[in-house]
């Protein structure tokens, strides 16, 4: 366990604490508001107010703290849905509660899907996706590429939602419409009062909806019936 140390700073004669989770915290802080590149042990440091070194004795290193960043985040995701419950609603819940995580700390949710979790906060969220999808009656293979395809999709839909991919985004107020050529584009044009305005919970349900449903055809064609029940 790592030892907690206490520094003084140069605020006034205050002691203040050390610690694995103060550091990983202030790593999430900065990556909210700088990104991920902006991180380095000499950076948090400072942003602590610390020695660089004494970072060490909580952290050996940049990409133990990334780690850290990544498991702290997905530890935060909590679920609600019910074990009885028929699988597809389970996704869905799993699924808006990634999401939700997601909104709260959109560039470190980038973190966490670029890392290799091993620890029992991390990898809890996606034992208890995986087990989800395994009682719908899904193989192992085709469970890990439906986990795979979801977080794909939500981590999408969050780059669209906080601007990082403007393609199909709804305009800001700020950014005139363009003028469409409807000779040029005739279904751009008029299409157009639907592609500048996006209402981001109703696309993402609207998504969601899609990924459960096929989910739930290939389910029933897995267990040789036809009535597939979303």
């Amino acid at each position: 366990m790592a030892r907690t140390l206490y520094v003084r700073q140069q605020v006034g004669e205050n002691l203040v604490m050390l610690s694995r989770n103060r550091i990983v915290d202030a790593a999430i802080d900065l990556i909210e508001r700088e990104g991920a590149d902006a991180v380095s042990m000499r950076r948090i440091a400072a942003d602590l107010g610390v020695g660089v070194m004494s970072l060490y004795n909580h952290v050996p290193n940049k990409s133990a703290l990334l780690d850290a960043v990544a498991e702290s985040v997905l530890s935060q995701v909590e679920f609600t849905d019910d074990p009885a419950a028929h699988w597809t609603e389970r996704v869905r819940i799993q699924a808006r509660a990634f999401r939700q995580i997601a909104h709260h700390y959109p560039r470190s949710t980038m973190v966490v899907v670029s890392r290799q979790l091993r620890s029992t906060a991390g990898l809890l969220p996606v034992e208890r996706a995986l087990s989800t999808l395994l009682d719908a009656g899904f193989d192992g293979r085709e469970a890990v590429q439906m986990l795979r395809m979801f977080i794909a999709y939500v981590v999408g839909s969050l780059l669209r939602e906080v601007g990082v991919t403007p393609t199909f985004a709804p305009v800001r107020p700020d950014v005139p419409v363009a003028e469409v050529d409807p000779a040029l584009f005739p279904v751009v044009g008029e299409l157009s009062p639907y592609l500048v305005e996006c209402d981001h919970d109703e696309e993402f349900e609207f998504g969601l909806e899609l990924l459960v449903q096929a989910m739930s055809v290939r389910a029933a064609k897995r267990a040789g019936r036809g009535d597939a029940r979303a």
